[in-house]
C-alpha cells in the first residue's frame, strides 16, 4: 500500500488513466444537501483566491481507495472507495462546460477530464460508471438526452447553482472553478495487487464502510461476491445475473430477502436488518457462503440465491403473476393460501419456512418433493394455527421458534409427520388452541375492535367455506356491519327491551352482531325490518341467519353467536383428535404430570396427543425411550428379533416389508408403512410420527405378530388425559 495526497484535478487529468467503478458498489446516492455543501466548499476556495489572500484556501476532500490494473498502454484504476467524490466532481465538470460557451473550454473539460483516448470504455469515457448509472453519465457527457434519476438530478441542480452564482457574483469565471477543483485535495490509497500484503480489496471496503451513508446488507453481500473477481468478470455477473435476477427483482427487499435466506439455511433466529445490525448480519452470511460444506464457490452461491429469489417474491408480494402448480384450481388455491398467511394475517415468521416449503415443492429435495395437495394441506393448517392464536392474540415466541420447523421440511415432504403433529408439539405459549379455548375466546372477545386487522378475513372466509364461492373480502366496498347499531335509536331500545343498555354493552362488537355485507353506509342505524329488507337484496350468505329472525334481541345475538363460532370452527377446523386435546407438548417445561402404564388394549381407545412416551416394555424386557418415534423403531426392531416370520425381505430394494399376506387391494394408500431403517442393510416399512397415528401403526404391527396384552407395555406422562369414547359423546 502506498499512499499520495494529490488535487482532484491531478487525480482526474492523467491522460493514461481512466477509473472504474466495479458493479459492486452502490449507484450514485449523493442529493441536494451534499451537493449544495460541494458547491458552497468551491465557492469558498473562489473567494479566497479573489481576496488575494496570503494563504489561498484548500479544501480537503477525502480518502481516494483505487487499485491499479494495467492493459496494454494504458492504466485502469478500480475505485474501491471514493466513487460518489469523482462522480460529483465529473457532474460538476459536465454542468460548467455546458454552460460556457466558449468552445475551446468547453474542449478543455471534454479532453481533459471527462474522456480518455486510451480508454476501453464506450465513447473513451475516462470514468465508468456501475450499471444503473451508465447510461445517463454516458448521455450527459455526449450532449444527448439522459434519463431521469440520481445522475441526472445532481447535474441539473450543478446548472441551477452556477447560473444562481454567475448572477450574484459575476466576477467568477470559468478559471476561477478551475483552479478551485486544482485546490480540492484527495488522499490517494493505492492497494498493492500482491496477495502476500493482506491488502484485499473487499477487506479495505469493508473497513472504510464506517464513513458516509452506511451501505445496506446487499450492498455488502453483492460486495463480498464481486470484488475478488476480474473487473470483466465482475461486470458479466453484475450484468447477466446479480442486478437483472436479484436487485432488479426485488429492489428495496434485496436486503430482508438475505437476512430469511440466512435464516433458513442456518436454521436459526436472525435479527431484523437494520443500521445497527448490518455488519452483524453480514459476518454471518460469510460464514454460511465460506463454510465449503455448503458452496464449492461463490458462482454456486449466486447460483443458489437466485432460485430463492421468486420463491421470495411470492411470499412478499400479494399478487403472484408466475404459475405454481400445472392444475390451474391448486394453483389458485395455493396463491391464495399464501397471501392469507403473508398478507392478511401478516405472519413474516413464518417467512424462511415458507422458503423452504415451496423449494420442496417446486424441486425434489433429496429424492422428496411435496405434492400439491401435500402443500395445500400444510398451508391450511398453518393458516388455521395462525388465525386461531390471533383470535386469541397469542403470537409470543414466534419469531424465536417457528424457524426450528425448516429442519422438518423433509419428514414432512415424506410423510414421516403432518403439519398439525409439528405445531401441535411446542411448548405451551406456541400451542395449536383447540376448539374448546377458540369457542371460549369468542364469546367475550371485541371481535370488531380487538380483531380489526383480521375481522374481514375471517368473516370472509367463513362466507367462502359455506357457500364454497370466492368471496372479496378484500374490496373496500365489503365491510363489517353491525346488527345492533353503535348508536341505539328509541327504535332500537324498544327492539332489546329494558335492558337495553346492558344488551348493548355486552353485544355491541361481539361476533353474534356482526356481518359482512355490501350495504354498511346504507344500513347504519335503521330498524331491524329496515336492515332486513336490505339484506335480503346482498349477495352473500351471512344474510339467511340474520333475515330468518323476527326480532334482534339478546337471544337473536347469542343464537347467531353459536352459529358464527361453529361457522369459525369448520372453516378453520382442526382434525378430530385435535378439537379438544392439549395441542403442545405438555413435557416441555410442564408440570404435574402424571405416569401411566397402557396395555395393547388401552391404546386402541386413547387419546396420545401431547402425551410424552417415556419406557417400553416388550418380551420382558424395559426400555426407555424419549418419544413415539423411538417408540417405534424399538417396536419393529425387536419384532424383528423375535418373530422374523413375520417379515419379507425384497434383496433388490433392501426392503423388509410387513404384513405382506395382507392382500394390496385391500391396504389404503395413506395407510402404507414409510421405510424406516433397522441395520445397515434392511429397512422396515413402517408408519409416521405423530403420536396417535404412531400408536395406530404399532397396534397393527402386534395384530399382525398376535401379541397378547402383557406382551408389550408402554409408560406415558399424562395430563388431561381424554378417553376417545368420551370425547365422541360430547
Amino acid at each position: 500500500m502506498r499512499t499520495e495526497n494529490n488535487s482532484i484535478d491531478y487525480v482526474l487529468s492523467v491522460n493514461a488513466t481512466s477509473f472504474f467503478i466495479p458493479p459492486f458498489q452502490r449507484s450514485y446516492s449523493w442529493g441536494r444537501s451534499e451537493i449544495e455543501r460541494y458547491f458552497n466548499d468551491i465557492l469558498r476556495i473562489i473567494q479566497s483566491k479573489l481576496k488575494n489572500e496570503q494563504d489561498e484556501l484548500e479544501h480537503f476532500f477525502g480518502t481516494l481507495v483505487i487499485k491499479e490494473e494495467t492493459e496494454g498502454f494504458a492504466r485502469k484504476s478500480v475505485v474501491v472507495d471514493g466513487q460518489q467524490r469523482l462522480t460529483t466532481t465529473l457532474l460538476f465538470l459536465i454542468a460548467l462546460r455546458d454552460l460556457e460557451t466558449d468552445k475551446v473550454k468547453q474542449k478543455f473539460i471534454t479532453e481533459n477530464y471527462l474522456k480518455n483516448n486510451a480508454s476501453t470504455f464506450e465513447d473513451k469515457i475516462k470514468l465508468k460508471q456501475v450499471t444503473k448509472d451508465w447510461d445517463s453519465y454516458r448521455a450527459l457527457i455526449n450532449n444527448t438526452q439522459s434519463e431521469k434519476g440520481k445522475i441526472y438530478d445532481a447535474y441539473s441542480l450543478f446548472l441551477k447553482l452556477l447560473k444562481n452564482a454567475k448572477f450574484e457574483n459575476s466576477p467568477i469565471q470559468f478559471d476561477d472553478y478551475i483552479y478551485a477543483i486544482k485546490k480540492i485535495n484527495v488522499a490517494i490509497i493505492f492497494l498493492d495487487n500482491r496477495p502476500f500484503k493482506g491488502e484485499d480489496p473487499q477487506i479495505i471496503f469493508e473497513t472504510l464502510n464506517s464513513l458516509g451513508k452506511p451501505l445496506t446488507l446487499s450492498d455488502l453481500i453483492r460486495n463480498y461476491v464481486l470484488l475478488k473477481k476480474h473487473p470483466d468478470e465482475q461486470s458479466q455477473i453484475y450484468e447477466d445475473t446479480w442486478h437483472p435476477k436479484i436487485e432488479s427483482v426485488l429492489n428495496e427487499n434485496t436486503s430482508n430477502f438475505f437476512r430469511e435466506y440466512l435464516q433458513y439455511k442456518t436454521i436459526k433466529t436472525q435479527k431484523v436488518v437494520s443500521d445497527n445490525n448490518t455488519k452483524e448480519l453480514y459476518q454471518k452470511f460469510k460464514d454460511l457462503v465460506e463454510n465449503k460444506s455448503n458452496f464449492n464457490t461463490n458462482n454456486d452461491f449466486i447460483n443458489d440465491i437466485v432460485r430463492y429469489v421468486p420463491w421470495y417474491k411470492w411470499i412478499i408480494e400479494e399478487k403472484i403473476t408466475d404459475s405454481l402448480s400445472l392444475n390451474t384450481n391448486k394453483n389458485e388455491e395455493i396463491k391464495e393460501l399464501i397471501r392469507n398467511i403473508f398478507h392478511d394475517i401478516r405472519a413474516d415468521a413464518f417467512i424462511p419456512f415458507a422458503l423452504g416449503l415451496i423449494e420442496c415443492h417446486q424441486e425434489e429435495i433429496d429424492g422428496y418433493k411435496l405434492t400439491d395437495d401435500m402443500f395445500i394441506s400444510i398451508l391450511k393448517t398453518i393458516r388455521t394455527y395462525l388465525i386461531r392464536r390471533r383470535v386469541l392474540k397469542l403470537a409470543q415466541g414466534e419469531n424465536q421458534n417457528i424457524v426450528l420447523l425448516c429442519k422438518n421440511i423433509k419428514e414432512l415432504a415424506s410423510g414421516e409427520i403432518s403439519m398439525i403433529d409439528l405445531l401441535s408439539d411446542m411448548i405451551y405459549a406456541l400451542r395449536m388452541p383447540n376448539d374448546d379455548e377458540i369457542k371460549t375466546g369468542l364469546i367475550s372477545i371485541n371481535f370488531y375492535e380487538g380483531l380489526s386487522k383480521y375481522k374481514k378475513f375471517i368473516l370472509g372466509k367463513i362466507e367462502e367455506n359455506n357457500t364454497k364461492v370466492s368471496v372479496g373480502f378484500r374490496n373496500k366496498v365489503i365491510t363489517t356491519e353491525h346488527i345492533m347499531p353503535q348508536k341505539l335509536n328509541d327504535t332500537w331500545k324498544k327492539e332489546l327491551g329494558d335492558d337495553f343498555e346492558n344488551i348493548h354493552k355486552t353485544y355491541l362488537h361481539n361476533i353474534g352482531n356482526l356481518i359482512l355485507t355490501e350495504f354498511n353506509q346504507e344500513m347504519g342505524s335503521k330498524s331491524f325490518e329496515e336492515k332486513k329488507i336490505k339484506l335480503n337484496t346482498s349477495s352473500l350468505n351471512f344474510r339467511l341467519d340474520i333475515i330468518s329472525k323476527e326480532k334482534w334481541n339478546e337471544n337473536s345475538i347469542i343464537e347467531h353467536q353459536g352459529k358464527m363460532i361453529n361457522w369459525f370452527l369448520e372453516t378453520f377446523s382442526l382434525p378430530y383428535m385435535y378439537k379438544t386435546s392439549s395441542n403442545w407438548n405438555t413435557a416441555k417445561g410442564g408440570e404435574g404430570l402424571d405416569e401411566e402404564t397402557l396395555n395393547l388394549s388401552d391404546m386402541e381407545d386413547y387419546d396420545f396427543t401431547g402425551m410424552r412416551v417415556i419406557k417400553v416394555d416388550m418380551f420382558n424386557e424395559s426400555i426407555p425411550i424419549k418419544n413415539f418415534k423411538e417408540l417405534l423403531e424399538i417396536v419393529v426392531n425387536k419384532l424383528y428379533n423375535e418373530l422374523p416370520e413375520i417379515f419379507v425381505y425384497d434383496d433388490t430394494k433392501k426392503i423388509l416389508t410387513i404384513g405382506t399376506n395382507i392382500p394390496k387391494e385391500k391396504i389404503d394408500r395413506n395407510e402404507r408403512y414409510q421405510y424406516m431403517k433397522l441395520n445397515e442393510t434392511m429397512f422396515a416399512k413402517v408408519g409416521g410420527y405423530s403420536s396417535n397415528y404412531t400408536i395406530k401403526k404399532l397396534t397393527t404391527l402386534c395384530k399382525i405378530a398376535n401379541l397378547d396384552n402383557d406382551d408389550l407395555q408402554i409408560v406415558v406422562l399424562t395430563k388431561n388425559k381424554t378417553n376417545i369414547e368420551q370425547i365422541s359423546l360430547l
